[in-house]
């Protein structure tokens, strides 16, 4: 049977391809303010998954163990 975390444990997933810890419950939102990035300049992909609307940021949860890769836009000319 799978335990939920207790209070105070952490979660562990792969940003970028490093290990970060968070709370558990926390968001897509919750990484990127945590990281100090404004989600309007980037693009995050979860679990394979592009997150194409920037509205479900707030609500997409995370889970021990997920993948994230968020990209930073590029300006240039």
């Amino acid at each position: 049977m799978i335990q939920p975390p207790h209070a105070g444990e952490m979660i562990t997933l792969m940003v970028n391809g490093a290990p970060r810890e968070l709370a558990p419950h926390s968001t897509v939102a919750g990484l990127l303010g945590s990281l100090g990035i404004d989600p309007r300049l980037v693009v995050v992909e979860h679990n394979r998954l592009i997150l194409r609307d920037r509205e479900c940021y707030a609500t997409r949860p995370l889970s021990d163990g997920d993948v994230v890769e968020i990209v930073h836009f590029v300006g240039g000319g």
